[in-house]
Protein backbone atom coordinates (compact mmCIF):
# COMPACT_ATOMS: atom_id res chain seq x y z
CA UNK A 1 0.00 0.00 0.00
CA UNK A 2 1.01 3.57 -0.34
CA UNK A 3 1.76 4.16 3.31
CA UNK A 4 2.76 7.46 4.83
CA UNK A 5 5.79 6.76 6.95
CA UNK A 6 6.99 10.25 7.74
CA UNK A 7 4.82 13.33 8.07
CA UNK A 8 6.58 16.66 7.66
CA UNK A 9 5.95 20.38 7.40
CA UNK A 10 4.40 21.42 4.11
CA UNK A 11 6.39 24.62 3.66
CA UNK A 12 8.05 24.22 0.26
CA UNK A 13 10.24 27.31 0.74
CA UNK A 14 12.12 25.62 3.58
CA UNK A 15 12.67 22.39 1.66
CA UNK A 16 16.34 22.85 0.79
CA UNK A 17 17.42 24.18 4.19
CA UNK A 18 15.51 21.53 6.07
CA UNK A 19 16.88 18.66 4.00
CA UNK A 20 20.38 20.01 4.57
CA UNK A 21 19.76 20.10 8.30
CA UNK A 22 18.45 16.54 8.30
CA UNK A 23 21.45 15.39 6.29
CA UNK A 24 23.86 17.05 8.72
CA UNK A 25 22.01 15.49 11.61
CA UNK A 26 22.25 11.99 10.12
CA UNK A 27 25.91 12.52 9.30
CA UNK A 28 26.69 13.60 12.87
CA UNK A 29 25.15 10.46 14.34
CA UNK A 30 27.76 8.25 12.56
CA UNK A 31 25.11 5.70 11.57
CA UNK A 32 27.53 3.70 9.38
CA UNK A 33 30.24 3.45 12.03
CA UNK A 34 30.13 1.57 15.31
CA UNK A 35 32.66 3.90 16.89
CA UNK A 36 31.10 6.73 18.98
CA UNK A 37 31.86 10.32 18.14
CA UNK A 38 34.66 11.56 20.42
CA UNK A 39 33.86 14.28 22.93
CA UNK A 40 36.18 17.22 23.49
CA UNK A 41 38.01 16.67 26.78
CA UNK A 42 37.74 19.52 29.31
CA UNK A 43 40.88 21.41 30.24
CA UNK A 44 42.77 20.16 33.33
CA UNK A 45 41.72 21.74 36.64
CA UNK A 46 45.23 23.07 37.32
CA UNK A 47 45.14 25.39 34.34
CA UNK A 48 44.34 28.92 35.58
CA UNK A 49 42.32 29.88 32.51
CA UNK A 50 38.55 29.53 32.54
CA UNK A 51 37.50 26.01 31.74
CA UNK A 52 35.52 25.62 28.52
CA UNK A 53 31.85 24.97 28.85
CA UNK A 54 31.46 21.23 28.03
CA UNK A 55 28.02 21.76 26.57
CA UNK A 56 29.36 24.20 24.00
CA UNK A 57 32.47 22.17 23.22
CA UNK A 58 30.90 18.73 22.88
CA UNK A 59 29.95 17.44 19.42
CA UNK A 60 26.35 16.37 19.85
CA UNK A 61 23.25 16.46 17.65
CA UNK A 62 21.99 19.40 19.73
CA UNK A 63 24.16 21.77 17.67
CA UNK A 64 22.47 20.58 14.48
CA UNK A 65 19.00 20.97 15.92
CA UNK A 66 19.80 24.54 16.90
CA UNK A 67 20.51 25.54 13.32
CA UNK A 68 17.60 23.64 11.77
CA UNK A 69 14.92 25.60 9.97
CA UNK A 70 12.20 26.67 12.41
CA UNK A 71 8.88 24.89 12.44
CA UNK A 72 6.20 26.92 10.71
CA UNK A 73 2.44 26.63 10.84
CA UNK A 74 1.85 27.14 7.13
CA UNK A 75 -0.42 24.28 6.06
CA UNK A 76 -0.45 25.09 2.35
CA UNK A 77 -0.82 21.75 0.57
CA UNK A 78 2.06 20.57 -1.56
CA UNK A 79 1.57 20.15 -5.25
CA UNK A 80 0.48 16.61 -6.10
CA UNK A 81 1.82 14.69 -7.94
CA UNK A 82 5.20 16.08 -6.86
CA UNK A 83 7.36 17.96 -9.34
CA UNK A 84 10.48 16.11 -8.21
CA UNK A 85 10.74 12.59 -6.78
CA UNK A 86 13.51 10.31 -5.54
CA UNK A 87 13.17 6.54 -5.51
CA UNK A 88 14.40 3.75 -3.23
CA UNK A 89 14.11 0.39 -5.01
CA UNK A 90 14.31 -2.82 -2.99
CA UNK A 91 15.81 -5.98 -4.45
CA UNK A 92 14.04 -9.30 -4.35
CA UNK A 93 14.66 -11.47 -7.41
CA UNK A 94 11.68 -11.80 -9.73
CA UNK A 95 9.52 -9.89 -7.22
CA UNK A 96 11.22 -6.80 -8.69
CA UNK A 97 8.91 -7.17 -11.69
CA UNK A 98 6.45 -5.31 -9.44
CA UNK A 99 8.91 -2.39 -9.45
CA UNK A 100 9.01 -2.58 -13.25
CA UNK A 101 5.28 -1.85 -13.25
CA UNK A 102 5.63 0.99 -10.71
CA UNK A 103 8.39 2.67 -12.72
CA UNK A 104 6.53 2.28 -15.99
CA UNK A 105 3.51 4.07 -14.52
CA UNK A 106 5.60 6.86 -12.99
CA UNK A 107 7.35 7.46 -16.31
CA UNK A 108 3.96 8.18 -17.86
CA UNK A 109 3.68 11.32 -15.69
CA UNK A 110 5.55 14.06 -17.60
CA UNK A 111 5.34 16.50 -14.68
CA UNK A 112 7.45 14.31 -12.36
CA UNK A 113 11.24 14.67 -12.56
CA UNK A 114 13.28 11.78 -11.16
CA UNK A 115 16.08 13.17 -9.00
CA UNK A 116 17.97 10.32 -7.29
CA UNK A 117 17.51 6.53 -7.30
CA UNK A 118 19.00 4.12 -4.78
CA UNK A 119 18.90 0.38 -5.27
CA UNK A 120 20.37 -2.97 -4.31
CA UNK A 121 20.36 -6.28 -6.15
CA UNK A 122 17.35 -6.43 -8.51
CA UNK A 123 16.45 -2.91 -7.37
CA UNK A 124 19.84 -1.77 -8.65
CA UNK A 125 19.21 -3.39 -12.04
CA UNK A 126 15.84 -1.61 -12.36
CA UNK A 127 17.52 1.67 -11.39
CA UNK A 128 20.28 1.21 -13.97
CA UNK A 129 17.82 0.30 -16.71
CA UNK A 130 15.69 3.37 -16.03
CA UNK A 131 18.64 5.75 -15.73
CA UNK A 132 20.53 4.62 -18.84
CA UNK A 133 17.34 4.51 -20.91
CA UNK A 134 16.35 7.97 -19.72
CA UNK A 135 19.76 9.44 -20.55
CA UNK A 136 19.54 8.10 -24.11
CA UNK A 137 15.86 8.43 -24.96
CA UNK A 138 13.99 10.27 -22.22
CA UNK A 139 10.91 8.73 -20.62
CA UNK A 140 10.10 6.53 -23.60
CA UNK A 141 13.68 5.33 -23.72
CA UNK A 142 13.54 4.35 -20.06
CA UNK A 143 10.22 2.51 -20.49
CA UNK A 144 11.51 0.65 -23.54
CA UNK A 145 14.71 -0.40 -21.75
CA UNK A 146 12.77 -1.80 -18.77
CA UNK A 147 10.28 -3.61 -21.01
CA UNK A 148 12.98 -5.17 -23.18
CA UNK A 149 14.95 -6.47 -20.19
CA UNK A 150 12.01 -8.04 -18.36
CA UNK A 151 10.39 -9.55 -21.46
CA UNK A 152 13.72 -11.10 -22.44
CA UNK A 153 14.16 -12.43 -18.90
CA UNK A 154 10.72 -14.08 -19.04
CA UNK A 155 11.47 -15.74 -22.35
CA UNK A 156 14.95 -16.91 -21.39
CA UNK A 157 13.77 -18.18 -17.98
CA UNK A 158 17.18 -19.62 -17.13
CA UNK A 159 19.51 -19.89 -14.18
CA UNK A 160 21.54 -17.07 -15.71
CA UNK A 161 18.40 -14.91 -15.76
CA UNK A 162 18.10 -15.31 -12.00
CA UNK A 163 21.76 -14.43 -11.57
CA UNK A 164 21.15 -11.12 -13.38
CA UNK A 165 18.57 -10.02 -10.80
CA UNK A 166 20.02 -11.56 -7.65
CA UNK A 167 17.33 -14.23 -7.57
CA UNK A 168 19.06 -16.22 -4.86
CA UNK A 169 18.99 -14.50 -1.48
CA UNK A 170 22.20 -14.47 0.60
CA UNK A 171 20.33 -16.06 3.52
CA UNK A 172 19.28 -19.09 1.48
CA UNK A 173 21.08 -22.30 2.38
CA UNK A 174 19.44 -24.53 -0.19
CA UNK A 175 21.81 -23.52 -3.01
CA UNK A 176 25.34 -23.83 -1.66
CA UNK A 177 28.25 -25.13 -3.72
CA UNK A 178 30.91 -25.74 -1.12
CA UNK A 179 34.20 -24.01 -0.27
CA UNK A 180 35.46 -23.70 -3.86
CA UNK A 181 33.65 -20.43 -4.59
CA UNK A 182 36.58 -18.10 -3.97
CA UNK A 183 37.08 -14.97 -5.98
CA UNK A 184 39.72 -15.27 -8.66
CA UNK A 185 40.09 -19.05 -8.22
CA UNK A 186 36.94 -20.71 -9.48
CA UNK A 187 33.97 -19.38 -11.37
CA UNK A 188 31.60 -22.24 -12.29
CA UNK A 189 29.04 -19.94 -13.90
CA UNK A 190 31.34 -17.88 -16.11
CA UNK A 191 30.49 -14.29 -15.30
CA UNK A 192 31.54 -12.99 -18.72
CA UNK A 193 28.16 -13.90 -20.29
CA UNK A 194 26.47 -12.12 -17.39
CA UNK A 195 28.51 -8.99 -18.05
CA UNK A 196 27.63 -9.22 -21.70
CA UNK A 197 23.94 -9.60 -20.91
CA UNK A 198 24.00 -6.53 -18.66
CA UNK A 199 25.94 -4.50 -21.22
CA UNK A 200 23.40 -5.51 -23.86
CA UNK A 201 20.59 -3.79 -21.93
CA UNK A 202 22.47 -1.07 -19.98
CA UNK A 203 24.67 1.57 -21.56
CA UNK A 204 26.99 2.26 -18.65
CA UNK A 205 28.67 5.20 -20.39
CA UNK A 206 25.27 6.93 -20.60
CA UNK A 207 25.14 7.01 -16.79
CA UNK A 208 27.66 9.91 -16.88
CA UNK A 209 25.29 12.00 -18.99
CA UNK A 210 24.04 15.14 -17.17
CA UNK A 211 20.46 14.20 -18.05
CA UNK A 212 20.78 10.92 -16.17
CA UNK A 213 19.19 10.67 -12.69
CA UNK A 214 21.66 10.38 -9.83
CA UNK A 215 22.30 6.78 -8.80
CA UNK A 216 23.27 5.15 -5.51
CA UNK A 217 24.01 1.47 -6.18
CA UNK A 218 24.79 -0.64 -3.11
CA UNK A 219 27.17 -3.58 -2.70
CA UNK A 220 28.49 -5.20 0.49
CA UNK A 221 32.24 -5.02 1.11
CA UNK A 222 33.34 -8.44 2.33
CA UNK A 223 36.43 -7.24 4.20
CA UNK A 224 34.49 -5.33 6.86
CA UNK A 225 30.84 -5.98 6.02
CA UNK A 226 30.19 -2.31 5.28
CA UNK A 227 27.85 -0.99 2.64
CA UNK A 228 29.62 0.52 -0.37
CA UNK A 229 27.73 3.06 -2.47
CA UNK A 230 28.66 3.46 -6.13
CA UNK A 231 27.60 6.64 -7.94
CA UNK A 232 27.17 7.40 -11.64
CA UNK A 233 30.79 8.19 -12.46
CA UNK A 234 32.12 4.80 -11.29
CA UNK A 235 29.27 2.43 -12.12
CA UNK A 236 30.25 -0.41 -14.48
CA UNK A 237 28.98 -3.89 -15.29
CA UNK A 238 31.13 -5.16 -12.42
CA UNK A 239 29.28 -2.86 -10.01
CA UNK A 240 25.95 -4.21 -11.24
CA UNK A 241 27.19 -7.78 -10.81
CA UNK A 242 28.50 -7.01 -7.32
CA UNK A 243 25.16 -5.57 -6.25
CA UNK A 244 23.39 -8.77 -7.37
CA UNK A 245 26.05 -11.27 -6.20
CA UNK A 246 24.58 -13.91 -3.83
CA UNK A 247 27.44 -15.34 -1.73
CA UNK A 248 26.23 -18.95 -1.82
CA UNK A 249 25.85 -19.11 -5.58
CA UNK A 250 28.90 -17.55 -7.23
CA UNK A 251 32.22 -16.05 -6.29
CA UNK A 252 32.66 -12.52 -5.05
CA UNK A 253 33.08 -9.69 -7.55
CA UNK A 254 36.32 -7.73 -7.27
CA UNK A 255 36.41 -3.99 -7.95
CA UNK A 256 39.68 -2.08 -7.49
CA UNK A 257 41.10 -4.84 -5.31
CA UNK A 258 38.03 -5.11 -3.03
CA UNK A 259 35.69 -8.09 -3.01
CA UNK A 260 31.92 -7.53 -2.88
CA UNK A 261 28.71 -9.46 -2.32
CA UNK A 262 25.01 -8.66 -2.77
CA UNK A 263 24.12 -5.08 -1.82
CA UNK A 264 20.96 -6.21 -0.05
CA UNK A 265 23.01 -7.44 2.91
CA UNK A 266 23.84 -3.93 4.11
CA UNK A 267 20.81 -1.96 2.94
CA UNK A 268 17.91 -3.11 0.82
CA UNK A 269 17.62 -0.45 -0.49
CA UNK A 270 19.93 2.29 0.88
CA UNK A 271 17.73 4.95 2.47
CA UNK A 272 19.90 7.16 4.67
CA UNK A 273 22.43 7.81 1.92
CA UNK A 274 19.51 8.69 -0.34
CA UNK A 275 18.30 11.23 2.23
CA UNK A 276 21.73 12.85 2.21
CA UNK A 277 22.01 13.03 -1.58
CA UNK A 278 18.50 13.89 -2.74
CA UNK A 279 17.38 17.41 -3.53
CA UNK A 280 13.73 16.32 -3.54
CA UNK A 281 11.36 16.60 -0.60
CA UNK A 282 9.53 13.43 -1.71
CA UNK A 283 10.98 9.91 -1.52
CA UNK A 284 9.06 6.84 -2.68
CA UNK A 285 10.16 3.45 -1.35
CA UNK A 286 9.14 0.45 -3.48
CA UNK A 287 9.23 -2.60 -1.20
CA UNK A 288 8.91 -5.94 -3.00
CA UNK A 289 10.00 -8.47 -0.36
CA UNK A 290 7.08 -9.42 1.91
CA UNK A 291 7.33 -8.29 5.51
CA UNK A 292 4.26 -10.16 6.78
CA UNK A 293 3.38 -13.86 6.72
CA UNK A 294 0.54 -15.40 8.73
CA UNK A 295 1.90 -18.94 8.35
CA UNK A 296 4.57 -20.55 10.52
CA UNK A 297 6.84 -22.43 8.12
CA UNK A 298 7.68 -26.07 8.86
CA UNK A 299 9.37 -27.38 5.71
CA UNK A 300 13.01 -26.60 4.93
CA UNK A 301 12.10 -24.69 1.77
CA UNK A 302 9.45 -22.62 3.56
CA UNK A 303 11.77 -21.85 6.49
CA UNK A 304 14.50 -20.87 4.05
CA UNK A 305 12.15 -18.55 2.19
CA UNK A 306 10.89 -16.84 5.34
CA UNK A 307 14.44 -16.33 6.64
CA UNK A 308 15.30 -14.67 3.33
CA UNK A 309 12.33 -12.32 3.66
CA UNK A 310 13.18 -11.36 7.24
CA UNK A 311 16.84 -10.75 6.41
CA UNK A 312 15.96 -8.66 3.34
CA UNK A 313 13.79 -6.29 5.41
CA UNK A 314 15.92 -6.09 8.57
CA UNK A 315 18.30 -3.40 7.33
CA UNK A 316 15.43 -1.48 5.73
CA UNK A 317 13.48 -1.40 9.00
CA UNK A 318 16.56 -0.14 10.86
CA UNK A 319 17.08 2.70 8.37
CA UNK A 320 13.42 3.72 8.55
CA UNK A 321 13.68 3.84 12.36
CA UNK A 322 16.80 6.01 12.10
CA UNK A 323 15.00 8.39 9.74
CA UNK A 324 12.04 8.63 12.11
CA UNK A 325 14.41 9.55 14.95
CA UNK A 326 16.18 12.16 12.81
CA UNK A 327 12.81 13.56 11.75
CA UNK A 328 11.84 14.03 15.40
CA UNK A 329 15.03 16.02 16.04
CA UNK A 330 14.81 18.53 13.18
CA UNK A 331 12.21 20.43 11.21
CA UNK A 332 12.50 18.76 7.82
CA UNK A 333 10.34 19.03 4.74
CA UNK A 334 11.33 15.49 3.73
CA UNK A 335 8.51 12.95 3.31
CA UNK A 336 8.91 9.20 2.76
CA UNK A 337 6.09 7.13 1.26
CA UNK A 338 5.98 3.41 0.61
CA UNK A 339 4.37 1.12 -1.96
CA UNK A 340 4.51 -2.52 -0.86
CA UNK A 341 4.03 -5.36 -3.33
CA UNK A 342 2.49 -7.64 -0.69
CA UNK A 343 -0.49 -5.27 -0.44
CA UNK A 344 -1.35 -5.87 -4.09
CA UNK A 345 -0.43 -9.53 -4.71
CA UNK A 346 -2.23 -12.22 -2.75
CA UNK A 347 -0.02 -14.85 -1.14
CA UNK A 348 3.25 -13.17 -2.11
CA UNK A 349 4.96 -14.33 1.10
CA UNK A 350 4.35 -17.92 0.01
CA UNK A 351 5.98 -17.42 -3.39
CA UNK A 352 9.61 -17.81 -4.38
CA UNK A 353 11.70 -14.90 -5.64
CA UNK A 354 13.23 -17.34 -8.13
CA UNK A 355 9.86 -17.95 -9.85
CA UNK A 356 10.31 -17.17 -13.54
CA UNK A 357 6.77 -18.09 -14.61
CA UNK A 358 5.54 -15.66 -17.24
CA UNK A 359 2.07 -15.42 -15.73
CA UNK A 360 3.50 -14.62 -12.30
CA UNK A 361 5.89 -11.94 -13.57
CA UNK A 362 3.20 -10.31 -15.70
CA UNK A 363 0.85 -10.30 -12.69
CA UNK A 364 3.53 -8.54 -10.65
CA UNK A 365 4.00 -6.00 -13.43
CA UNK A 366 0.27 -5.25 -13.64
CA UNK A 367 -0.06 -4.93 -9.88
CA UNK A 368 2.91 -2.53 -9.81
CA UNK A 369 1.23 -0.31 -12.38
CA UNK A 370 -2.00 -0.37 -10.38
CA UNK A 371 -0.22 0.45 -7.13
CA UNK A 372 1.62 3.42 -8.64
CA UNK A 373 -1.59 4.69 -10.21
CA UNK A 374 -3.34 4.66 -6.85
CA UNK A 375 -0.40 6.42 -5.19
CA UNK A 376 -0.42 9.14 -7.84
CA UNK A 377 -4.17 9.59 -7.55
CA UNK A 378 -4.61 9.46 -3.78
CA UNK A 379 -1.28 10.80 -2.53
CA UNK A 380 0.81 9.63 0.44
CA UNK A 381 -1.74 10.76 3.04
CA UNK A 382 -4.35 8.25 1.92
CA UNK A 383 -4.46 4.50 1.78
CA UNK A 384 -3.65 3.09 -1.66
CA UNK A 385 -4.39 -0.53 -0.80
CA UNK A 386 -6.92 -2.22 -3.06
CA UNK A 387 -10.46 -2.22 -1.80
CA UNK A 388 -12.02 -5.39 -0.48
CA UNK A 389 -13.98 -5.76 -3.71
CA UNK A 390 -11.52 -8.20 -5.24
CA UNK A 391 -9.18 -5.72 -6.90
CA UNK A 392 -6.09 -7.46 -5.53
CA UNK A 393 -4.16 -9.48 -8.09
CA UNK A 394 -4.13 -13.20 -7.35
CA UNK A 395 -1.02 -15.23 -8.14
CA UNK A 396 -1.67 -17.22 -11.30
CA UNK A 397 0.47 -20.24 -10.42
CA UNK A 398 0.45 -22.47 -7.33
CA UNK A 399 2.67 -21.34 -4.46
CA UNK A 400 5.75 -23.35 -3.59
CA UNK A 401 5.97 -25.51 -0.48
Amino acid sequence: MSEKILSAQDDGDLRGAACTAASRLLSTTDIWSSAPSPLVAPAPASVPQREPDPIVEARTPIEIVAVAAPVTHDRTPRQWPPRKLSLALQGGGTFAAFTWGVLERLLEEPSIAIDTISGASAGAINALLLASGFAEGGREGARARLNRFWIRLMHEASFRSLMLIGGFSPAGSSVAFGPTLRSGQFDPFDLDPLRQALSRDINFSALRDPRCPKLLIAATRIRDGQQQIFRNDVITADVALASTCPPLVHCAVEIDGEAYWDGGLGGNPPLLRLVQDTTSAEILLVQVTPARDSYVPITLAAIDRRLDQIAANAALNAEIAAMEWAQSQAASALRLSRIAAEDFVDGLAQRSSTDLGRGFIRALHRSGREAAGRWLKQGPDHSAAPAASGQRIVALEPALA
